[in-house]
């Protein structure tokens, strides 16, 4: 399923859905927060006929023709209209690419051996490398990200990566989320080991390295599109500032975010650099 647009009105949705039901397509409405209802289109086929199709109708919701296509389907469904609330796992694919998924999936498993009682050879097989030999397992530069040592821990990091790496990757590709993750899983690996230690795991600084992107593209080169509300911005900077204040105890990768989050500032300012050049 993919997502069209969400309205503040049920039944200038419900026209539009029976207006696209009049040319054989079939879309569904579901309810959101804040007194929304989005339209999802069920075949991604006729995606690109349906955009212009919904920009028409946006621009002139009050034209005959929807009234008409209204009337004309009537028949066929009931005088009430059903909120169908699509599947989670339909949303969820909805908004990101196969390689956020794919991290997502690998981190959700890895945390689940980990509650099975494999915390010990989870660790050793994950960690950054700190040890003789280590150094030669490329993978443990990359590979503590994945590693969650608490339910709150994977959800909030799960939910921020997909959020905003997906967001990246329905943008800019697969290629480049991963870009990102690479680099930023070295820098703020490496910056949380020799300050602190190797004792430490999770999408955080990746996170970080995301929000930075977003952050920073937004400023540097708005015409791409990258954005990113200002309120995710604030609480991401006070969670940072929260973390190495410690007020409540809790042990944070603080060196991690930081360095992450320099990491995704700096990409973001290499590729503005880099397409401004590109067009001149």
């Amino acid at each position: 399923m993919y997502r069209l647009a969400g309205l503040n009105n049920p039944r200038q949705a419900q026209a539009f859905i029976d207006y696209m039901a009049s040319r054989g397509i079939n879309l569904t409405m579901a309810p959101e927060p804040e007194g929304m209802f989005a339209i999802w289109l069920n075949d991604a086929q006729h995606l690109i006929e349906v955009q212009a199709e919904l920009n028409m109708f946006l621009a002139n919701p009050g034209d005959s023709k929807y009234l008409a296509a209204s009337w004309q389907v009537a028949e066929t469904r009931t005088a009430k209209i059903h909120y169908r609330s699509p599947n989670l796992l339909a949303i969820i694919k909805a908004k990101a690419g196969p390689f956020c998924l794919s991290v997502m999936v690998v981190a959700i498993a890895i945390y689940a051996l980990w509650l099975f009682g494999l915390q010990q050879p989870v660790f050793n097989w994950l960690h950054f490398p700190f040890m003789d030999g280590d150094q030669w397992q490329i993978w443990r530069f990359f590979s503590h990200a994945l590693l969650h040592f608490s339910t709150v821990h994977i959800v909030f990091n799960c939910l921020w990566w997909w959020l905003l790496g997906g967001q990246l990757e329905r943008h800019s590709g697969s290629s480049k989320l991963m870009q990102v993750f690479l680099i930023s899983a070295l820098i703020s690996g490496f910056a949380q080991f020799w300050l602190h230690g190797p004792n430490f795991g999770g999408l955080s600084g990746v996170v970080y390295a995301l929000m930075g992107y977003f952050w920073w593209m937004g400023w540097l080169a708005p015409e791409r599109g990258l954005t990113i509300p200002k309120s995710y911005v604030a609480f991401m900077l006070i969670w940072l500032v929260l973390g190495f204040a410690q007020p409540l105890g809790v042990n944070m990768a603080n060196m991690a975010h930081l360095f992450g989050l320099i990491s995704g500032c700096g990409l973001a300012l290499l590729d503005a650099k880099g397409r401004r050049q590109s067009i001149s």
